[in-house]
This record gives structure tokens, C-alpha cells and sequence, in this order.
């Protein structure tokens, strides 16, 4: 049993991942109505949505409570990254829905209860913050879990013994085994996930609403691919690409199939060790990402609400629409981390050309309907650029203080 286990752990978790990946469409295909294969996709994404918030305050804890400090420099440099690339992943969505515009057919309301505005937004953004750390970490809410493991790192530094700072390191190693316990069950997961997918949707989402799916994962392609790397070269000066592809392979993919940054944190952090960024540093910008680093939902909001103005025929000029799209999806900041999230800022965007809510929820459906892909391809874009940026952050503060980069994890 120990060298079947050991086998196991020594094979490339890519390549066992594709194979899940096939052998769910296959099943899907073939025995739809077989729903117990779907609870292995169930499964895998609740462990790693019950793990993730604990991982992320004990990590978050013990990098502040003794970070040096260089560190903050590089959190400016990412939250600069992060903020650029949603900036211009708006213009970018804005330009494919002016230069190929889109209109729905609606579907059926969908239940939900959207925000009224973008003050109900911000101020629901700052009650998270402060909501009791307990119920913060069980109920996955990244941005009370960040700010309690904020201050309790910083009150850390200041009074703790190293014997408590110790203990700490500790909780947190031990978070991170459990993590990696849980990601080698990775390939089950992704086979229930797709299993999941295909027997529900099969492929008629791709004929109904195949123009705006196209438009959609276009913009995040383009983002993904030009966007992207084009900011990893300017501030890094050499070819991105090898960076960008590693993070699509291994952290774009397996947010595909869970739909949930939040999911991702624990597969991104190791991806980070990987890359032999300095723990203090990811510990914290990984979480941060995944609540701020908004690319794909800057292009969902943008695109579905413009299609909503071409269906009732309303006129958008381009400094409306990236006025739109920014204005969204900053309050997009408060509905990140799970799937669907962006989904709920459409009556918000809608709300600024007059449409009324009623209108503007038959969108949400549609949203919903094209989130097998939609929202799948979003949550990659998102996931896979937390750890882009981050890297980069990284690198970039090496570069200008003349240190080796250790580019992709490698020695130079």
C-alpha cells in the first residue's frame, strides 16, 4: 500500500488531472444519469473550501508576525498589478462588445438577491471586514478572515515569545499538509466536477448562447495571453510566457473545474512555493488576490451588461462603458471567491442606465445558464493571475535590488 501511495504522489498531478478530466466527459457522455460520480467533484471543492479560510489566517498570522521589512514593498507593487490588469481587462471587454456587439435572449428570472447600489456594495465590503473572526472563518469570509489575521499577525510581532510565534509557524505547516493531502485527491475531483457538468448541460449551452460565450471567453483569452504577459514583460523585461503558461497549466486549470478562487487559494500557495517566492510575501498577496483580482469578472459584468443595452436598445458611448466596468467591478471586490459571484454586480452595472432590476435579473439568469463555461474560464483567469502577479511582484523587487530572480523556481 505505501509504494502504490508513493507512486501515486510521485506522478505528475497534471497529467492525472487530465486524465479525470477525460474520463468525466467520457462518463457524462455515456451515463448521464449516474449522480453518485458527482459527488467526488462535491466532495474535493467542500474539503478545500473548509480548509482553505483556516489555512489562510494561520498563514497570513504567522508571515506578518515576522515579516521583515522589504515585504511591503512588494505588496504595493502587486495591488498596483492587480488594479492595472482589471483596469485593462474592462477597456479590453468594452472594445469586443462595441466591435462585435451581443444580445439575449432571456431566460427566467433568477432568484437572487443582487445590491441596490454601489454604496450598499462598499458598505457590506467593510461589515465583512469586521465580522466576529470565528464566524469570518467558518463561513469562508476571505475578507473578514484577512483583515482579523491582519491585526492579530501585526499584535503578533509586537508582543508574542518565540515560542508562540513557534506555535504558529507550526499551525500553519500543519495547515498545508492537510492541503496537500487534499490535493492529491485532485483528479477524483475533477472527474465528478466534469462528470457533473457535461450529464446536466451536455452541449446545447454552446448553440443557444454560443455568440455571447464567444465574446466572453474571447475577452478573457485575449486578457489572459496579450494583456497579461504583455504587463509580466514590462515590468520583468524578459518573455513572460513561460511564467503565464505554468500558472494557466497549474493553477488555471483546477480553478476551471472548482468555479471558486477561494478553492484555489491552497493549489496557488503551493504553486508559489514552487516558484520559490518568499512565503511572508505569498501567504498574504494569494488570499488578497483571490478577493481583489477581479480580471474576468471586469469582463463579465461589462459584457452582459452592454448585451442588456443593445437588447432594449439603449445607446452606450465608450467613456460610459469603462466608467461601467470600473465602478463594478471594484464592487465586485465584495461578492469574489465563490461561484457566480460577478453574476449579482449585473443589476448593480444595469442600474446605471436606468434598466430596472426585473430586466436585469433575466440577465443573471443567462449568466447562470452559460456558467458551466462562463464562469469556469473566469474563475481561471482570476486564480491563475493571483499567482502571475504575485510572482512578478516578486520578481520585479529582486530585479531592481539586483538579486537572482530564480525565474519559474529555477536557480540562475
Amino acid at each position: 500500500m505505501r509504494k502504490i501511495i508513493e507512486k501515486w504522489c510521485s506522478t505528475s498531478l497534471i497529467l492525472k488531472i487530465f486524465v479525470g478530466l477525460v474520463l468525466g466527459a467520457i462518463l457524462g457522455l455515456l451515463v448521464p444519469n449516474v449522480r453518485a460520480i458527482g459527488i467526488l467533484g462535491g466532495v474535493f471543492v467542500g474539503a478545500l473550501k473548509a480548509i482553505a479560510p483556516v489555512l489562510v489566517f494561520l498563514l497570513v498570522c504567522s508571515a506578518l508576525s515576522k515579516a521583515h521589512s522589504n515585504v511591503g514593498r512588494r505588496f504595493s507593487s502587486v495591488i498596483i498589478l492587480y488594479l492595472s490588469s482589471t483596469l485593462i481587462a474592462a477597456i479590453v471587454s468594452v472594445c469586443a462588445s462595441f466591435l462585435f456587439p451581443v444580445t439575449i435572449s432571456f431566460a427566467k428570472s433568477a432568484t437572487a438577491n443582487p445590491p441596490q447600489g454601489i454604496w450598499e456594495v462598499l458598505r457590506n465590503l467593510i461589515f465583512n471586514m469586521v465580522t466576529n473572526p470565528v464566524s469570518s472563518i467558518s463561513n469562508a469570509n476571505y475578507m473578514g478572515v484577512l483583515f482579523w489575521a491582519v491585526v492579530t499577525g501585526l499584535c503578533l510581532k509586537k508582543t508574542a515569545s518565540e515560542t508562540t510565534l513557534k506555535v504558529i509557524a507550526e499551525l500553519s505547516e500543519c495547515a498545508s499538509l492537510i492541503v496537500r493531502c487534499v490535493i492529491q485527491f485532485a483528479p477524483f475531483g475533477i472527474l465528478g466536477l466534469v462528470y457533473e457538468s457535461v450529464a446536466e448541460s451536455g452541449l446545447n449551452i454552446f448553440t443557444e448562447y454560443g455568440w455571447l460565450l464567444v465574446v466572453l471567453v474571447g475577452s478573457m483569452l485575449v486578457v489572459a495571453l496579450v494583456v497579461n504577459p504583455v504587463i509580466v514583460a514590462v515590468a520583468l523585461r524578459r518573455n513572460p510566457y513561460p511564467l503565464v503558461f505554468k500558472c494557466l497549466k497549474e493553477s488555471g486549470i483546477t480553478a476551471f473545474f472548482t468555479r471558486s478562487s477561494a478553492a484555489n487559494i491552497p493549489i496557488n500557495m503551493q504553486l508559489c512555493e514552487r516558484l520559490g517566492l518568499e512565503r511572508d510575501f505569498y501567504s498574504v498577496s494569494i488570499p488578497l488576490g483571490a478577493t481583489i483580482n477581479m480580471d474576468g469578472a471586469a469582463v463579465t459584468i461589462t459584457v452582459m451588461t452592454l448585451a442588456v443595452c443593445n437588447t432594449m436598445g439603449i445607446s452606450v458611448d465608450f467613456p460610459t462603458a469603462i466608467l461601467l466596468s470600473v465602478l463594478a467591478t471594484l464592487g465586485a471586490c465584495g461578492a469574489s471567491g465563490v461561484a457566480g459571484g460577478s453574476l449579482l454586480l449585473i443589476p448593480l452595472a444595469c442600474s446605471l442606465f436606468g434598466i430596472n432590476n426585473d430586466v436585469a435579473m433575466q440577465a443573471v439568469g443567462v449568466g447562470f445558464i452559460i456558467g458551466v463555461v462562463q464562469d469556469s474560464v473566469e474563475t481561471a483567469l482570476n486564480s491563475s493571475g493571483d499567482v502571475l502577479f504575485t510572482a512578478t511582484a516578486e520578481y520585479y523587487e529582486r530585479r531592481k535590488t539586483g538579486k537572482a530572480m530564480n525565474y519559474l523556481g529555477k536557480s540562475e
